[in-house]
């Protein structure tokens, strides 16, 4: 398993978050998207793992704020996590996450698509320090 950070004395390996899904993957894809995130939300909740949904995040361009974006979930301030419920993803979902990254100032963030017939998990990284774990 691949260590993707530790903190508060707890390490948190990318499985996790497979692990969190599993309770909803057994749905229909035509659950709406909000209820997968509830879900996800007490998955997480469930595993001792912060995190923040819905967060408003500063959007900056040449180190000024331009906006704001509104991320589905946060977790740990470090992980961006997308949730789609989609057919298939494309290139431009991945475009759009790494959109978000580049813009928040994140470095990682997971695309999770519910709409397939299998789980899609996509883990997305823009300029990410190996020195520091996640």
């Amino acid at each position: 398993m691949d260590l993707l950070w530790t903190g508060r004395e707890r390490l948190f390996q990318r499985e996790s978050l497979v692990v969190a899904l599993k309770s909803v993957m057994s749905w229909e894809s035509v659950f709406l998207r909000r209820f997968i995130e509830n879900a996800l939300c007490l998955e997480l909740k469930h595993q001792g793992l912060a995190f923040e949904r819905q967060k408003r995040l500063k959007v900056r361009y040449k180190g000024q704020v331009v906006g704001h974006y509104v991320a589905d979930i946060v977790v740990e301030n470090r992980l961006l996590v997308e949730l789609k419920a989609l057919s298939a993803l494309t290139k431009e979902h991945d475009a759009q996450v790494m959109n978000y990254l580049r813009a928040t100032g994140l470095s990682v963030g997971s695309l999770l698509n519910f709409g397939a017939s299998r789980l899609g998990v996509r883990r997305l990284v823009w300029q990410h320090d190996d020195a520091s774990i996640i």
